[in-house]
């Protein structure tokens, strides 16, 4: 996993920055429902998001959580007060506290399925009963948009992923969770070009190909040779999933 500390004072540009965030945050608020006063968004990272939640429902109480420093410092700037240091896997709020909880673009940084299923079990136990989670789901899979980069990486060792849609439901279930809606949102601003790809490459962020691994080296001179380098590709297409808590 990549260390977030490291990555927090440049995550917002390298991944779409506010028009990523607003396309996200747009999607996520359509399943909430109208009459929810308070959201607590999980992993909330920068929080370039979850301040956008707060900012469309004035009426609504929105904490964040995060369990980086440098994330939480930012978040915490862009709304004081409303930030929490926290681990997802045991989240500090008691049970039964929230109208509606969020976890956008976490589910898949969690390698042990176990991890995943304590994460939105503990979403549940936050969650008033009538109240909704909302997760992105199937992450990885949204960046195959049919390109010629995913093309020179389709070969690539892969982890497997854990937040599948039919994982995440199975946990969901068990935790008393019923589906309860789903949505989908474009990546503003994620369409890799070649370079980019080569980039993201070489700074690790494909966890299976190591920087100094023969293979990545393979697959950096693949990438390095298609046309029309610094073109970006199609954006991404990422999907969420509502449950509703009996």
């Amino acid at each position: 996993m990549l260390d977030y500390d490291k990555e927090a004072g440049d995550y917002d540009a390298l991944r779409g920055g506010e028009p990523r965030a607003e396309a996200a945050a747009d999607a996520v608020l359509g399943l909430v429902p109208r009459a929810a006063r308070s959201l607590l968004d999980v992993a909330c990272g920068t929080g370039i998001v979850t301040r956008r939640f707060a900012a469309a429902r004035p009426g609504m109480r929105v904490t964040g959580v995060d369990l980086t420093t440098a994330m939480a410092r930012r978040a915490a700037a862009r709304l004081p007060g409303a930030i929490v240091m926290g681990d997802s896997r045991r989240l500090p709020f008691p049970d039964d506290a929230f109208d509606a909880v969020t976890s956008v673009w976490l589910l898949h940084l969690l390698a042990d399925p176990d991890d995943v299923r304590r994460v939105v079990g503990e979403c549940a136990r936050v969650l008033r009963p009538g109240g909704v989670y909302i997760t992105t789901v199937d992450k990885g899979a949204a960046h195959n948009v049919g390109s010629d980069i995913d093309a020179v990486l389709a070969t690539r060792p892969r982890s497997p992923a854990t937040d599948t849609s039919a994982a995440v439901g199975k946990h969901a279930d068990e935790h008393g969770l019923r589906p309860a809606g789903e949505a989908r949102f474009p990546g503003r601003g994620q369409g890799r070009s070649p370079r980019r790809a080569l980039m993201d490459l070489r700074r690790g962020w494909f966890v299976t190909l190591p920087p100094g691994d023969p293979l990545a080296d393979d697959f950096a001179v693949r990438l390095a040779a298609l046309p029309d380098q610094d073109r970006p590709r199609p954006d991404p297409e990422f999907s969420l999933r509502a449950f509703r808590k009996r």
